[in-house]
């Protein structure tokens, strides 16, 4: 039987066009032994089942064109299965293609899908709920929740989330389980990071890594109006663990105990949990495909797992 290749394409991810997609992968396919079949996803949670299905009919590989939201509903389908994802970033922040350090332009992405090596990365599951990337409470969940809410989905349209629930932003208190410790913070936003950055370049955790089998736990606590500009530089300058509104650790699991029930993200997707949320990382759970690299015998080993 032929290999073949599935891309599942949202239409709607981000602000530019993917019209060009079918056609460049049809071309970089054509002198190849593997088919590629195009499919489109039509709704929430439409992209999970088209990679299900893929996975299900024997697909070599699942290539996901949009941003972190499509790359996470496509990605949880592939969790321990051994099928690489690849990804053609077209999403508005592309959080996970930036930090895999993926061309953001369509035709270097596919030259990394079709030459590119095989890398194994953690995953990360909140109640269940796998995220690649972030996920987080607080401040940056209302935002998320508000940018969601945005006819338009760009730079301009995330400001005005941003500056719109700072103003009226209350804090809210939390208890955190991790390692046997039990701590309680006053906090801006908490956020577990697989991945360093949310997307954009804003670093929330500098020093994640998605091989590293843990997630960076960063607590935000509240700060004056006049440390945002500052807070606001360290982020996109990869500085944010200098702050001294910030901790980090890091862990396998993390529990924590809002103070009610509420919304949160996962990759940047508004989701409603419970109080009680239960993170944790599942180590070298997904392939993915990435830049070529002078690979050592380590790295080849783990290519042929």
């Amino acid at each position: 039987m032929k290999n073949f290749v599935v891309a599942i394409i949202n239409p709607i991810s981000g602000t530019g066009s993917k019209n060009s997609v079918p056609g460049l992968l049809a071309d970089a396919f054509q002198n190849t032994n593997t088919d590629v079949y195009i499919t489109f996803s039509k709704e929430e949670g439409h992209a999970t089942k088209l990679a299900q299905r893929a996975v299900e009919k024997g697909a070599s590989m699942v290539i996901a064109v949009g941003g972190d939201g499509t790359v996470n509903e496509v990605a949880k389908a592939l969790i321990n299965t051994g099928i690489p994802l690849g990804i053609i970033p077209k999403g508005s922040g592309n959080g996970l293609a930036r930090a895999l350090n993926l061309p953001l332009n369509e035709q270097g992405a596919i030259d990394v899908i079709m030459r590119g090596n095989k890398r194994l990365i953690d995953c990360c599951k909140a109640n269940e709920r796998p995220f690649f990337c972030t996920c987080g409470m607080g401040f940056d969940a209302e935002v998320s929740e508000k940018f969601a809410e945005a006819p338009f989905r760009g730079p301009l349209s995330y400001v005005h989330a941003v500056l719109n629930k700072y103003i009226n932003y209350n804090t809210t208190t939390y208890k955190i389980e991790f390692d046997g410790r039990k701590i309680e913070r006053e906090a801006f936003l908490i956020a577990a990071a697989n991945a360093p950055q949310y997307g954009n370049n804003a670093y929330i955790a500098p020093d994640a890594s998605m091989s590293d089998g843990e997630l960076d736990l960063v607590i935000l606590k509240p700060f004056k109006d006049i440390e945002a500009a500052q807070i606001l530089l360290q982020l996109f300058t990869k500085n944010l663990t200098k702050n001294s509104n910030m901790e980090a650790f890091k862990t396998r699991r993390v529990r924590i105990i809002r103070e009610k029930a509420g919304v949160m993200h996962l990759d940047g997707d508004p989701v409603e949990m419970d109080k009680v949320i239960d993170i944790e990382c599942i180590p070298d759970s997904i392939r993915v495909m990435v830049p070529r690299k002078k690979t050592s015998k380590k790295d080849k080993a783990e290519e042929k797992k």
